[in-house]
């Protein structure tokens, strides 16, 4: 029987193709001397992974575009309508809905709940304003000086109310590292979890887990909190998770696979680490655009080089991690190669005659670990309009979203420990 998996600002599905597992990711990125069952199918240059025990049966944003993209990929993985499945608009409307009395708008028996709440008002290159944020749940700029409970900064409480509704085993939430150098956002935000159902929460340490030591070729760092229902709990694992150290083979949190440079770990697992993996190890197979078929190669963004001290006028290093991919507009995307008289260093490509250019979005999907058979760029079959979803809201799609590797991580270490942590 597959767990029943609630997901909350869900965007085009980072998290949830993570958490259902069963796609192709490039070979680089999985360590198969540390996760050895984890591929069921290779060929020259991909694995294919395993399912899990997750299913999606809940899905929810407020933007229309991302349930496009999530019901294109997810619609070839099931043979039931997964429309249905995915619900546009506020999680706080939402809510309110359910309160007024629609008691149909969650499935019932939810097992896990996951989240990434919105991280913009946590960023570390956004403005910080944390719980003072003055855009409403809907990302709109509110006129009142005074910050609500439904104001983009306090939506994590909104995720409070879905798992209170639902009460889960178990949940996750996910926002960006910088949430956790805010004073005391962090433990503020544990606090109100562990409450949820009366203190019937057991709400572990957040962790913050760096993309690059799961395999993935960037750099991006997401804090994680993850908590327990206690009376789901078996008696072990309630006694376990409740120690101040909890041991690795109990602890929800996914085990690193590849070292970042200099980085070494004290146990039995430091030599069967890999190095990081490189842009190129994600890249190398792609045409270029022009002779590409895939529209999420094809299109890309054509804005200018504006100067070496403009963000996103830099060319990646392909012999290391990508920077953090960004839901950013076209002038931000960072350049795949630039001339030698911009500061170009792909010297091998630009004397075969490939131009400067921007990444495509398929390579930024690569780089967050999406896997080809994901389209972020959608032709139109009608005269209206060109796109159904079109490359700059593509590029907001991809830089959004949860590397699903990353997730695929979480997933796995939390199915692995499924039977200690539950009895059913």
């Amino acid at each position: 029987m597959k767990k029943k998996l609630l997901s909350l600002f869900s965007g085009c599905g980072g998290m949830d193709i993570g958490f259902e597992g069963g796609f192709i990711v490039p070979k680089s990125t999985i360590n198969t001397d540390i996760n050895k069952d984890w591929c069921i199918r290779e060929t020259k240059n991909n694995y294919l992974l395993k399912e899990t025990i997750f299913e999606t049966h809940f899905a929810n944003d407020i933007m229309s575009h991302a349930k496009l993209a999530w019901v294109d990929y997810f619609s070839k993985k099931r043979a039931e309508n997964v429309s249905n499945i995915y619900h546009v608009g506020s999680i706080v409307d939402i809510v309110k809905e359910y309160k007024d009395g629609n008691k149909n708008v969650f499935p019932e028996n939810i097992d896990i709940v996951t989240g990434g709440f919105p991280c913009q008002d946590f960023s570390i290159s956004g403005k910080r304003k944390g719980f003072n944020s003055h855009k409403d749940h809907n990302g709109k700029i509110i006129d009142s000086d005074i910050p609500s409970e439904e104001t983009r900064g306090k939506l994590y409480m909104w995720m409070k109310e879905v798992i209170e509704i639902n009460l889960p085993k178990i949940f996750i939430a996910e926002n960006v590292k910088g949430l956790a150098n805010l004073g005391e956002v962090k433990k503020i935000i544990q606090s109100d979890f562990s409450k949820i159902d009366g203190d019937g929460y057991l709400v572990l340490d957040p962790k913050v887990l760096h993309a690059g030591n799961f395999g993935i070729a960037q750099s991006r760092e997401r804090i994680i909190f993850i908590g327990f229902k206690k009376s789901a709990l078996t008696k072990e694992a309630l006694e376990e998770l409740s120690k101040n150290d909890i041991l690795e083979k109990y602890s929800p949190y996914p085990i690193p696979t590849h070292k970042l440079n200099g980085e070494f770990y004290y146990s039995s697992l430091d030599l069967l680490m890999k190095p990081f993996t490189k842009s190129i190890d994600v890249l190398k197979d792609l045409k270029e655009p022009d002779e590409s078929n895939d529209p999420s190669q094809m299109n890309y963004s054509k804005a200018k080089f504006m100067g070496k001290h403009c963000q996103g006028q830099k060319e990646i290093n392909l012999e290391k991690l990508a920077p953090t991919i960004r839901a950013e507009h076209h002038g931000n995307i960072e350049f795949r190669r630039l001339k030698a008289e911009n500061g170009g260093k792909n010297y091998d490509e630009l004397k075969k005659g490939k131009k400067e250019r921007r990444l495509t979005l398929r390579e930024c999907a690569r780089i967050q670990t999406f896997p080809d058979d994901f389209n972020f760029v959608i032709p139109s079959i009608e005269k209206k309009s060109k796109f159904v979803v079109s490359p700059s809201v593509g590029y907001k799609l991809v830089g959004n979203a949860v590397p699903p590797l990353l997730a695929y991580h979480i997933a796995n270490k939390i199915q692995s420990n499924w039977d200690f942590y539950f009895s059913n």
